[in-house]
């Protein structure tokens, strides 16, 4: 009975040095002399000056009575002990959390949609049509794009009101931006239907890098398109979902400029956003130091979030 032989150190040893799984990829990169990262100093330097610096002096005037130029006493906590009784500051977390709802679900499923129907089409020609006149549109100045809808939201002339009057509803011509009770959802809907956008742009990217023998096999097997979508193309860009949910968190809590240019948190602070708020404390106001403890929460708040998610995603690599 012929009997097989381990291999010993020898024989490791002639078949090369064996690399852990997690030096694999410095091994190969090796190493980079120092002298190659000078040029990035003065990259550090601006971002230090531009971002960090901001966020650390808002996080340290916090602290104080701020005023800018003026004698600024140390207050200790009391910046951050008036937020939880503060009315407004609580009211526009509502008012963006109804905001980061509504960017998950419907701002999220319109753009899926579009993208499977680009890539289901069997042309080629009219694929790379589609996906360019839904792609340019994302470079378009946002602030061109609100101050369009705050054109067609004018409760007199604008063209919302103008065509419900055409068309014999005027019993629906509403003050768009000036009703508290709808100003919100008016300005969920900026942007309508929502398919050039980021969103579409990962999704659309997602899609395309899954195999076709995937999709080949789950025509083979039967599988509808819904429920391809549903069990093969929505947990195979899971990926870019979490990435969109990240930016989302990202995005929603400094969410303030269409805010600011329509409506600036109005009516009744109906539309407030914390980002506005504390804008408006500083600038409007003159509360700097409240202002630097609103800001290091909502720095606080997206840190701890973008943190969550990052390890989360780390986990779910870690297991796959």
């Amino acid at each position: 009975m012929q009997t097989i032989s381990r291999p010993g150190k020898a024989d490791v040893h002639e078949r090369g040095p064996v690399l852990k799984k997690g030096r694999l990829g410095r091994q190969f990169r090796g190493r980079i002399s120092w002298k190659f990262y000078v040029p990035l100093l003065p990259l550090f330097a601006v971002l230090g000056l531009f971002s960090y610096y901001p966020a650390l002096s808002g996080l340290y005037h916090a602290f104080f009575d701020w005023r800018p130029g003026f004698d600024s006493p140390f207050i200790g906590f009391q910046n951050f002990a008036a937020l939880p009784s503060d009315s407004v500051f609580i009211h526009s977390f509502t008012n963006i959390i109804q905001f980061f709802i509504f960017g998950v679900t419907l701002a999220w499923i319109v753009p899926l949609f579009a993208a499977e129907l680009v890539l289901a089409h069997s042309s080629k020609r009219w694929q790379f049509i589609f996906r360019t006149l839904l792609i340019v549109p994302i470079a378009f100045p946002m602030v061109v794009v609100f101050y369009l809808w705050g054109f067609m939201y004018e409760p007199n002339i604008g063209m919302i009101n103008t065509m419900l009057h055409a068309i014999g509803l005027s019993s629906l011509e509403r003050n768009w931006l000036g009703d508290p009770n709808i100003a919100l959802y008016s300005l969920m809907f900026l942007g309508f239907p929502w398919i050039a956008s980021t969103p579409f742009l990962l999704f659309l990217a997602g899609l395309q890098s899954i195999p076709t023998e995937i999709f080949d096999a789950a025509s083979i097997d039967g599988a509808s398109w819904f429920t391809r979508i549903i069990r093969i193309d929505i947990p195979l860009i899971s990926g870019q979902f979490r990435l969109l949910f990240v930016l989302a968190i990202i995005n929603y809590v400094q969410f303030a400029i269409p805010m600011a240019l329509l409506t600036n948190g109005g009516p009744a602070y109906s539309t407030m956003t914390p980002a506005l708020y504390m804008i408006n404390q500083a600038f409007y106001d003159g509360n700097w130091g409240y202002a630097a403890a609103l800001s290091s929460v909502l720095f606080i708040i997206t840190a701890l979030f973008s943190v969550i998610s990052l390890r989360t995603r780390k986990q779910a690599v870690a297991t796959a």
